[in-house]
């Protein structure tokens, strides 16, 4: 079968396209979860989540989205079936919704939280700041690694990505460049960059085929049930296949780190402040960086 990134066709199971490997069988084992991510820079870990708090979360979701006229009401609310010309948004820091109990009984439920404290061994925290996305028709999310718009504290963090909702992979699920945890040239270059310091744009490449034929690696993808996360690292290359669907794909990546290291200032407290330089003013093509740091 062939999917798109950025209208790029992918044959999966082919050179630049394939499965990712879930780790459910390492769950009780710290060490090897921890050699794993080593390995794979991700976890792909099934039913992770309480699915009742997932289908809360949705529920609560799409009332939200329909309440703003973004869904077509012709079809039952539970598909999420986009409002023709709609094409979904970003409703990160909206504390009225990311910050509301269906939402926080998802990202922050005690089953996460021991995950989280089973895997770094000692007590742990997230970010007060809930990044949360509505994915619409035909959208994508370009190739990046999430170090450079939260790398100011431990590099240690880990973000999960969580699916509210089942996502077949024609719905544009998340992908992981396999093998990218290693780009050593990548993460000195690239991977020293904050977005807000530099004002360079965030995403490395809108091309997957480009990155593997000049880096290596191979990206993996899978279709995702209710209550499956994928966790990765901070130089992670990441992206997402298009939504080919007319429904609204919903998910939410949040971040976990062990409470004593050092935490990026931008994404804690009350109110946190957030990117509040990037993207104002002039701001750097990634090309022009590119060519700079010969990546």
């Amino acid at each position: 079968m062939t999917f798109t990134m950025n209208k790029i066709q992918m044959e999966l199971e082919g050179k630049y396209l394939g499965s990712l490997r879930d780790s459910n069988e390492l769950l009780s084992d710290h060490k090897a979860l921890r050699q794993r991510m080593e390995e794979d820079g991700y976890l792909l870990i099934r039913r992770l989540h309480d699915i009742q708090n997932v289908q809360a979360t949705r529920k609560f979701l799409l009332e939200k989205l329909h309440q703003n006229q973004q869904i077509d009401g012709s079809y039952p609310l539970s598909k999420g079936v986009a409002a023709d010309g709609k094409r979904g948004m970003f409703m990160g820091g909206n504390k009225s919704i990311t910050h509301h109990p269906a939402f926080l009984n998802l990202v922050e439920s005690r089953e996460i939280m021991d995950f989280y404290q089973h895997y770094f061994g000692g007590e742990v925290m997230t970010y007060d700041y809930k990044w949360l996305r509505v994915v619409g028709p035909g959208n994508f999310t370009g190739a990046h690694y999430d170090i450079v718009y939260m790398g100011r504290g431990t590099p240690n963090v880990l973000t999960c990505w969580t699916p509210i909702g089942d996502i077949p992979l024609k719905m544009g699920p998340l992908a992981i460049l396999v093998g990218s945890h290693r780009f050593e040239h990548m993460k000195e270059t690239y991977g020293q960059m904050d977005v807000d310091r530099d004002h360079v744009t965030g995403w490395f490449s809108n091309n997957p085929i480009e990155l593997v034929n000049q880096h290596g690696g191979q990206w993996q993808t899978s279709s995702f049930k209710m209550g499956d996360v994928l966790i990765f690292s901070m130089f992670t290359m990441h992206a997402s296949l298009d939504n080919m669907t007319s429904r609204f794909r919903l998910s939410t990546d949040t971040r976990y780190q062990r409470a004593d290291e050092p935490v990026d200032e931008r994404w804690v407290g009350k109110d946190p402040k957030a990117h509040y330089a990037w993207m104002k003013g002039e701001t750097i093509p990634m090309e022009k960086m590119r060519k700079q740091w010969e990546v």
